[in-house]
């Protein structure tokens, strides 16, 4: 469990350790260059969440304070996402806005649980074509639910984005060609503004400043924000004296998807900035961070956020390295909200959308696909696909659940493979090693098992081993052998049952630790006894032509061995 405070002063001190007034410029500019391109991205997703340009905006704000402050690491940037958003935007069209804000708060709490227990390392077990899959399926998600504004048209909500799709073929709109016209501009702007010159002024800002130029200045009839309150405290939000107890349980599923969702985001966004800036983030602090952000947002109106990478990207390339960059992005796009409302509400709709679906384009992760299908992996092409798919027609957590199980059946499938070779013992080669044998060599054989020894592989194991003709003492060399589960200790205590019985012994060498821990919690070590375990055959072997000497000497049996070799 983490106690926060110490710990995350402790960050503040390191990260700030050595800190002055050119940082502190680095960091402002960095911090402005992040809110041009947070705005329109803030007003985009909280519009794609089912929400308002609004609530986009006051999410983008509070978790630049919020969480941005209280982060694990200085680079962070946290908002919004389009990834969210594909999430909230299903919950929206069945709960309503209630419904989104419920389940944040509530996932929130999940987070928050995940930070202070430490379990964060959890996303790291979910494979990389999942996360592909998972992200390509939003990215759908989102592209489908902008058409409406691509369109400038309002049509039905719907269960799912499939059902959405399925509406569109009914034909039963009118699509504004002003509107299409306006998202084609900002589609074309993106597209061609050079990646370079993003840093210092991002096209999305420029295309969303061209088609609300546009749209003011021929008058052109297309739907927009509409009013921008100048507060973050909007009227439209969770209130306390309101929260639907009896409704919890309706929103656990939700609120989980959403927490797994700012979880995985939050640290992938990590691990990609500590990468860029060399400094670690404290993953747990992190969730934490996230987690009490998410808590409030709902209670001011905002959506549930995340770590962006692209806002987290465009700090650290913009020279920024502490949270002073997150706290001036939140204090830019404050301004903007306070003083420049009455001009945002006036940005088309069309505008979001032609921003959202470069945005879903750009959002797939195409160099992770290119190295799926080219190099024709064939378990995480199905991982991939079985994970786009069941992101767009279900949901991100049983999408991910399906991921991961398909994944996991087929790496046991993949791991289910064992070698047995049962090898002689060779007199010449002992000698070559400076031992000569005194017992009968034929007498000991050596099984060398290559591969795991667990449910999946004792059958083969077993199979193998009953060519063994009980007259031979035996040495299991478990060199190889990474992974031991009960299937396979019951199987080892078989062989040693069934091998003693005829009066044979068994030697163990090459045990890893985990082996041996495995085998001494299931006393198999303790039933042999210390002087049967070798770290070589080699050894084992000694050891086994020694005692069989002794055993024959003293009933009489060597002499015969003696003379039989003479």
């Amino acid at each position: 469990m983490r106690i926060t405070l110490p710990n995350l002063l402790s960050i503040w001190r390191a990260e700030f350790q050595g800190y002055n007034a050119q940082a502190f410029q680095h960091d402002v500019l960095a911090g402005i260059t992040v809110a041009a391109v947070a705005l329109p991205l803030a007003l985009a997703f909280g519009v794609a969440s089912g929400a308002t340009a609004a609530a986009g905006l006051v999410t983008a704000v509070l978790a630049g304070f919020l969480i941005g402050g209280l982060g694990g690491a200085g680079f962070q940037v946290s908002g919004p996402t389009g990834a969210m958003s594909a999430v909230l935007i299903v919950l929206a069209s069945r709960y309503g806005l209630e419904g989104v804000w419920m389940a944040g708060a509530m996932a929130g709490v999940f987070i928050l649980l995940l930070g202070i227990f430490n379990l964060g390392q959890i996303v790291n077990f979910i494979p990389s074509s999942v996360l592909a899959g998972f992200t390509s399926g939003i990215a759908v998600i989102i592209f489908i639910g902008q058409i409406d504004n691509l369109l400038g048209v309002k049509t039905e909500s719907a269960e799912n984005s499939l059902v959405k799709l399925g509406n569109y073929f009914r034909f039963d709109y009118t699509p504004n060609g002003y509107a299409v016209a306006l998202s084609v501009l900002v589609i074309l702007i993106m597209a061609l503004w050079p990646k370079t010159w993003n840093a210092r002024f991002p096209g999305s800002l420029l295309g969303l400043i061209a088609a609300t130029g546009v749209t003011v200045l021929f008058d052109l009839d297309v739907p927009v924000i509409g009013a921008i309150p100048q507060s973050i405290l909007l009227d439209a939000r969770l209130l306390p004296s309101h929260i639907p107890w009896e409704n919890v349980p309706d929103f656990i599923m939700p609120a989980f998807s959403i927490a797994a969702l700012g979880a995985i985001e939050s640290l992938l966004c990590g691990s990609v900035g500590s990468k860029m800036t060399g400094q670690k983030i404290d993953s747990a602090q992190e969730l934490i961070a996230q987690g009490l952000g998410n808590i409030v947002i709902p209670f001011f109106g905002g959506v549930p956020a995340t770590a962006a990478i692209a806002r987290t990207s465009v700090a650290v390339k913009s020279g920024g390295r502490t949270r002073v960059i997150s706290l001036v992005h939140s204090s830019m796009l404050l301004i903007v909200v306070l003083a420049l409302s009455s001009v945002i509400s006036k940005v088309p709709l069309a505008a979001l959308g032609g921003i959202l679906a470069v945005t879903a384009w750009r959002m797939n992760e195409w160099g992770e696909i290119n190295v799926i299908f080219q190099r024709r992996f064939r378990s995480a092409v199905a991982s991939f696909i079985l994970t786009l798919c069941a992101t767009v027609a279900l949901d991100l957590t049983q999408a991910i659940i399906l991921g991961v199980g398909l994944s996991a059946v087929i790496f046991v499938v993949q791991i289910s493979r064992i070698k047995v070779v049962m090898q002689p013992v060779s007199v010449e080669k002992m000698r070559q090693e400076g031992y000569e044998m005194k017992y009968a060599a034929d007498r000991i054989v050596v099984v060398y098992v290559v591969g795991p020894l667990f449910f999946g592989t004792v059958n083969l194991f077993n199979t193998a081993l009953e060519a063994l003709n009980g007259m031979q003492d035996v040495i299991l060399s478990f060199r190889t052998v990474a992974l031991l589960d009960t299937s396979g200790v019951e199987a080892l205590e078989s062989l040693i049952e069934r091998l003693e019985k005829g009066g044979r012994r068994v030697y163990l060498a090459g045990l890893n630790d985990p082996v041996r821990t495995y085998l001494d919690r299931a006393h198999i070590i303790e039933h042999l006894g210390e002087d049967r375990l070798f770290w070589s055959a080699y050894e084992a072997i000694m050891a086994a032509d020694r005692y069989r000497t002794e055993v024959a000497r003293k009933t009489g049996e060597y002499q015969t061995i003696a003379a039989l070799a003479d």
